[in-house]
């Protein structure tokens, strides 16, 4: 049976043309339309290139809702060859893309029927109907996203081109396209916002947490101080009330004594005793000021070596302190370390030494604090070495002021050495690193 004797059961109904047919204008392929073949091809070749333009706008999305506004509406006006193009968006939908609205035209005058569109698009309203005269000439495309319009396009051609049926099916291509990609756009936009906003908010986290981390440890800090402040004025105390009463108390019993007595010699060996017992109390009180004096507020190794060598030693001994190099801040443990280490060797040169004069040097350098106590006793090195080993291999209580100089100078990295000193007694050097 041949296509015309093929029964009819009543008249066609009318369909939408498919989409291919909309875009190229192809019915049929009998060899007759071949004329329309040829325009059909153009218009192809036109939609094809379309496209293209279109694709080549919509990839400018992550540059931004501006680069993206003005790639779509030159690729509406170079499809259509258009003299105006207006995009536009409804107030209050895609609120963070900018530009609002854009005009593309010959001249910076804009016409007031342009105008007129953009003011219609913006406030949401269609554009009203057209009659044919004006639709050969003039487009209109809504811009919809999630079933609602959001904005529009529209465009002026000249009198050489007629828009046809292909064209709205571009600019509906273009609209539906643009829609997503300015919603993309918004939402890329706002998520590197948001990047950024919690960048700085976990920088300053960071910085909150480092200040919060530095209080802790000043709090620390000052609660380590505190406690071992009560501590040292406990231990004054202590030292003031009990053994200081006692070291004078033998010393009134010796005078006693030795009033009493007529041999001169045990007379000679308890005026030793007394003087013994007189320098024990003055080297009671130094500790028991320094104990309530440690920490004075701002004053460094060499102010603190001074005070020591000034106040705290006999009237037998005379110190001097030198200060070699420029002075490096020291943590304040390092200095207190020092400083005891400057006082036992002080103290044994006054009651073991017999010196009458030693020389405290402090050196500083880019690598390490020398400290040097020298006198000009009767001590021998040898001999105090031999004692620090004795008493470090078998602990006594003799000889603990060594042990501790050694104890403290291995704490900060550093060593304790005991030499022949050009005055000719004692001369113990401790050596710390500045990183300590």
């Amino acid at each position: 049976m041949t296509a015309a004797q093929w029964p009819r059961r009543g008249a066609p109904k009318a369909t939408k043309r498919p989409d291919l047919e909309a875009l190229t204008g192809l019915r049929s392929g009998k060899p007759h339309y071949y004329p329309e073949y040829r325009i059909s091809a153009e218009r192809l070749r036109r939609v094809i290139l379309a496209l293209e333009r279109i694709s080549g706008a919509l990839v400018r999305t992550m540059e931004g809702s501006e680069a993206l506004v003005r790639a779509v509406v030159d690729a509406a006006a170079e499809h259509l060859s258009a003299e105006w193009v207006v995009f536009a968006l409804v107030e209050g939908e895609l609120p963070d893309v900018r530009p609002r609205h854009l005009v593309r035209g010959p001249s910076d005058d804009t016409p007031e029927h342009v105008r007129h569109h953009v003011d219609q698009v913006s406030g949401g309203h269609p554009d009203g109907e057209h009659d044919a005269h004006q639709a050969r000439h003039h487009l209109h495309v809504p811009i919809k996203l999630d079933g609602r319009v959001v904005g529009g396009f529209a465009a002026w051609t000249p009198k050489e081109r007629e828009i046809e049926d292909t064209d709205h099916s571009v600019l509906r291509i273009l609209a539906g396209q643009t829609a997503a990609a300015l919603q993309n756009a918004a939402l890329l936009d706002h998520s590197a916002r948001l990047h950024a906003r919690t960048a700085r908010q976990a920088a300053d986290l960071r910085a909150r947490n480092t200040e919060l981390l530095a209080t802790q440890a000043e709090l620390g800090a000052a609660r380590q101080r505190e406690v071992l402040d009560d501590e040292r004025h406990r231990i004054a105390r202590e030292l003031h009330d009990s053994v200081t009463q006692y070291a004078l108390s033998a010393g009134m019993h010796i005078e006693l004594v030795r009033s009493e007595i007529d041999d001169d010699r045990l007379r000679t060996q308890l005026a030793t005793a007394k003087d013994l017992t007189r320098r024990a109390v003055e080297q009671l009180r130094s500790a028991i000021y320094a104990l309530h004096d440690e920490h004075a507020e701002g004053e460094d190794l060499p102010s603190m070596l001074r005070r020591l060598s000034g106040v705290h030693m006999p009237d037998e001994l005379s110190v001097e302190v030198r200060i070699g190099g420029k002075p490096v801040a020291l943590p304040a443990e390092c200095e207190q370390s020092l400083f005891r280490i400057a006082g036992e060797a002080l103290f044994n040169t006054a009651v073991h030494g017999e010196a009458s004069r030693a020389v405290v040097r402090l050196a500083y350098s880019c690598a390490a604090v020398r400290l040097t106590i020298s006198d000009d006793g009767v001590g021998r090195p040898e001999e105090v070495r031999r004692s620090l080993r004795a008493a470090s291999a078998t602990p006594s209580g003799e000889h603990r002021g060594l042990v501790n100089m050694q104890a403290r100078a291995r704490e900060l990295g550093g060593t304790v050495a005991f030499r022949r000193a050009r005055l000719g007694g004692l001369q113990v050097q401790v050596e710390i690193p500045v990183n300590a």
